[in-house]
């Protein structure tokens, strides 16, 4: 299975901004220039994250973005659901489309979605706070203090 970097840049977002002291605020090209990632995608990454209620933004000159949830709220599982489209792994877990003939038989296909739901369980025990626990480290990797 790929995460789209729709979602890697989504959560490296969230990471970022829960890593600010006191949820202070941060901007879209300083979340590019931290990362090197194009504004046009962070700025496309931001506006779903502030739609769908994990981070607040404001405009103007003293604008920028942080966390609308404490990091404990934020799950990874449900962000990584809701940052992707699908998840059709095969052909056959799209009952519109499948044109498999082994579909009525296959046991494959039963094995995939075991995994499918035990990747989102394991994603599902954590928080954004687990993932930036280690806040001095990734502020030095991030090069902000």
């Amino acid at each position: 299975m790929h995460l789209k970097k729709h979602t890697d840049y989504a959560l490296r977002v969230l990471m970022l901004a829960g890593s600010k002291e006191d949820n202070t605020l941060t901007s879209i090209k300083e979340i590019a220039d931290t990362y090197s990632i194009s504004i046009e995608h962070v700025r496309k990454v931001v506006f779903q994250l502030n739609k769908l209620g994990f981070i607040q933004t404001s405009r103007g000159r003293n604008g920028g973005l942080k966390l609308a949830q404490d990091p404990h709220e934020i799950n990874i599982g449900k962000v990584v659901r809701l940052m992707e489209n699908d998840f059709v792994i095969l052909e056959c877990f799209n009952r519109e489309t499948n044109q498999c003939i082994l579909s009525p038989a296959c046991k494959l296909k039963h094995a995939l979605n075991k995994a499918l739901l035990a990747f989102f369980q394991v994603l599902d025990a954590y928080t954004l706070a687990d993932v930036i626990e280690n806040q001095a480290d990734l502020k030095s990797l991030m090069d902000f203090s």
